[in-house]
Order: structure tokens, then C-alpha cells, then sequence
């Protein structure tokens, strides 16, 4: 038995309740089961029981045995003395309040459906990724679009409480934490965290000092990167280099080792050396890269938007003096797609939450609707039982639903589960 599954049946009375009687042989009779505690303190509060001719009004303990009321430590907590019913699966003894004075204890092992029983635990041990997935079908669709609706919520709430935190470490600046997670997009997976490193080396507002000079821009960002420290035969890194060496004296500049950047397996347009170049022409362009994510409506406006030209010698080249067959070095529609996801619309529902403005929560949400489906691990196992996505706002949704629910079995405080073991999927 898990506390979990305990929590569940009394949230839903999923028990017999007509005829209860109390460890002690007091009749109960539940008025209101009480509201879920998600802090510190009994689990359930403002919970009203009638225990033979009087009303009770307080809070709600479960356990599944009586006797981790002692071994939680509450028979010496004050904040539990409240606590009018003890709901447990077996006893082992009766617990008391601090004051000595006996809780009534409501035993639910003989009162409980064991069918919903054996389909909680069919459940669990299911060796399936997505342990219903030979159910899920049942589902209605009201059931489905409320849930992922939900699902977006909570894992945008996730994402803008990272901002929140970076805001407050950063004394509110939205511009610097904006272009220290737009880095992060720039570097995909794989480099990821050596371009959060840079961001946090070379602050922004450095580079917005030298905005109107191209040159400068990219010297201090592959400088700082660490793809200056050797001598260059070309003319533009050593053009870079000068300019660097200006620049880092002048802003006490430390670099990155330039064995934190990785190139193995990756395709030549997606070396960390192009990336660097197409970030540079990003802070380059004259708008505020952060108020103009605020405007951002769709992923066209956005892909339009970063149709920026990279200084000419990156279109010969994808690593410094090593020549290579010309091609335009565009940022390309994988890497917009990922920027929008992982930061135009984090950032948009921010500030949304931030002005109390819900047409800018509102358009974070339409964004995702009109992105295509993302195309991963997960949403493929999604679409092999059938579940096909037709936009990035249901990616999302399976996502958060995969990643929060189905790996870490949390299938009671699922709505899907909800329904499937309260047998009221149709």
C-alpha cells in the first residue's frame, strides 16, 4: 500500500461511507473530507466530521498505519493538535495529540473496492512507458483537452519559476536574463552549458555597449569563448583578435577553455564556431532582442525576424583558417523552433504573470498552437499507441505528462488515471 493511493481514496471517498464506525466504535460521518494541504502540517485541512452527535471542524491525518503518527513525530507537534480524524489502511495502536487527549482513527482496509485496488497496482507494475497506454483510448476528449491544458500550465509555471529566480539574483534585469537563456537555445543540447557559461563571462550589458560595431560584437563573444587564444593566419580572426585584446583589458574579461566546446558528431552548421557567429549577429541587431521577444506573435514573425547575415567569412568557413565550399550560414528553422519554445514563450508568459497581463500569457499559448509538433523520443512513443500530436501545445502537454506523471507513477494524481481507476472513462 502507498500513502499516495490513501490520499487519493479519502480525496474521492473512494470507499464505502454509509456505514462508518471509528477504531474507538464512534459513528462517522463525513460532512467534508477537508482540502489538500500542499505545505508543512496535516494533509488535509478545514475538514468538518460528525463523530456520533457531535460536529467536529479541523484537519485530516493519513498514514497507512496508525502508528507513523508516531514515527512521523506529530504526537509532540503543536501544528497537528488540530487534527480531528486519523484516516489510516491498518492499525497498529491508537496516537494521541500532544495534550494526551485520543484522535478518533477511521480504518479503510475492509471498506475499499479491491478492484480498484488491483487496477492501481496493474498500473504500477506496468512494464510499459506510459503505464495505461492499453487503456488511454477510453478517455474522452473533454477529459483529454482539460488535462492538457493543465499539463502546458505546469510545465510553463516550471520554466517561468527558473525566471523568477534569475530575476531576483540578477536585480530584476530582463534583459540580461532573457539573453542568458536565448544562449542557452544557441547551443542546442550539447553545448549548452558552455554557452551559459559565456553568457554569464560577458554580461549583456557589454555587448550592448558596441552594439553598432559588428566587429567588436564578435570579438568579444569569441573571445571570451576562447577561439582566440592562438595565433590565426586568417585576416578576420586576427582583426578579432585585436579588437579583443583591447576589449579584455578594458573590461577585465576572463575566457572560456576552449576544450569546453564540443564538435564531435555534430554536422559542420551546427559547430559551436557558426553558433557563436549567428548569436553574435543576434545581439548585432539594432531592436532590444528582449522587447522584441515580447512582440513576437508567430513563428514566422519570429524566423523573419532572425533572417540575419553572418560576416562573410563564415560563409566560406566553418572553423577559423580551414576554408570550406561556399554556403550561406543562416539560423535555421530547427534552431528558431527551438528559441521559441525554450524562450520566446517562457519569457512571454513571465511577463505576462509579471504585468498581470493575460494577453500576453494568451499569446505564449497561441504561439505553441501554431508551432508544428515537436519530433523527439517521447512524442514518438506518444504516437506509437495512437496519440498524435498536431501541434507543439500538445507536445508540451505530453511532455510534462510523460516526464512528471507516467516515469514517476504518479498515475492517482493523474486526470487520465483518475478516471481509469474511478471506472468513469467512456
Amino acid at each position: 500500500m502507498q500513502e499516495r493511493l490513501i490520499h487519493f481514496i479519502w480525496q474521492n471517498l473512494l470507499f464505502s461511507t454509509g456505514n462508518l464506525f471509528g477504531m474507538d466504535g464512534e459513528r462517522i460521518q463525513i460532512i467534508h473530507r477537508g482540502f489538500i494541504n500542499s505545505h508543512a502540517g496535516p494533509d488535509f485541512t478545514n475538514a468538518k466530521i460528525k463523530m456520533d452527535e457531535t460536529l467536529w471542524a479541523g484537519n485530516v491525518e493519513i498514514h497507512i498505519k496508525s502508528g507513523d503518527w508516531i514515527k512521523h513525530g506529530h504526537t509532540s507537534d503543536k501544528s497537528y493538535d488540530n487534527t480531528i480524524l486519523h484516516v489510516c489502511w491498518e492499525s497498529d495502536g491508537p496516537v494521541y495529540r500532544t495534550d494526551g487527549t485520543k484522535i478518533a482513527c477511521l480504518v479503510l482496509q475492509d471498506k475499499v473496492d479491491h478492484s480498484l485496488l488491483d487496477k492501481y497496482y496493474a498500473l504500477l507494475s506496468s512494464p510499459n512507458e506510459i503505464p495505461c497506454s492499453s487503456l488511454i483510448h477510453k478517455i474522452d476528449d473533454f477529459t483529454w483537452n482539460n488535462w492538457q491544458e493543465r499539463l502546458v500550465a505546469e510545465r510553463l509555471e516550471h520554466k517561468t519559476e527558473n525566471i523568477f529566480i534569475a530575476l531576483k539574483q540578477l536585480n530584476n534585469d530582463w534583459n540580461e536574463v532573457f539573453y542568458r537563456l536565448i544562449a542557452r537555445s544557441f547551443g542546442l543540447t550539447i553545448n549548452t552549458e558552455p554557452f551559459e557559461t559565456l553568457a554569464r563571462m560577458l554580461p549583456f550589458k557589454f555587448l550592448t555597449r558596441h552594439r553598432k560595431n559588428p566587429l567588436q560584437i564578435e570579438s568579444l563573444i569569441f573571445g571570451v569563448s576562447g577561439f582566440l587564444n592562438q595565433e590565426r593566419e586568417d585576416l578576420y580572426p586576427q582583426q578579432l583578435n585585436t579588437e579583443y585584446a583591447f576589449l579584455k583589458k578594458k573590461y577585465g574579461l576572463k575566457e572560456l577553455d576552449y576544450s569546453e566546446w564540443k564538435f564531435l558528431r555534430l554536422m559542420p552548421a551546427n559547430f559551436p564556431s557558426i553558433r557563436l557567429a549567428q548569436f553574435a549577429a543576434l545581439i548585432h541587431l539594432p531592436d532590444n532582442i528582449f522587447s522584441h521577444c515580447i512582440e513576437i506573435h508567430s513563428f514566422q514573425t519570429y524566423a523573419k525576424y532572425l533572417k540575419i547575415k553572418l560576416n562573410p567569412y563564415w560563409n566560406t568557413h566553418y572553423l577559423f583558417d580551414q576554408p570550406a565550399t561556399k554556403r550561406e550560414k543562416n539560423i535555421g528553422e530547427t534552431l528558431i523552433y527551438q528559441i521559441i519554445l525554450n524562450t520566446i514563450v517562457p519569457f512571454q508568459f513571465a511577463y505576462g504573470i509579471y504585468k498581470d497581463d493575460q494577453s500576453i500569457k494568451q499569446n505564449a499559448l497561441d504561439m505553441l498552437l501554431n508551432c508544428k509538433p515537436e519530433n523527439n523520443a517521447i512524442v514518438r512513443k506518444w504516437a506509437e499507441i495512437g496519440i498524435i500530436s498536431k501541434n507543439s501545445w500538445q507536445t508540451q502537454a505530453l511532455l510534462q505528462l510523460k516526464n512528471e506523471y507516467c516515469s514517476k507513477k504518479r498515475c492517482v494524481e493523474c486526470q487520465i488515471g483518475f478516471k481509469l481507476l474511478k471506472n468513469e472513462a467512456i
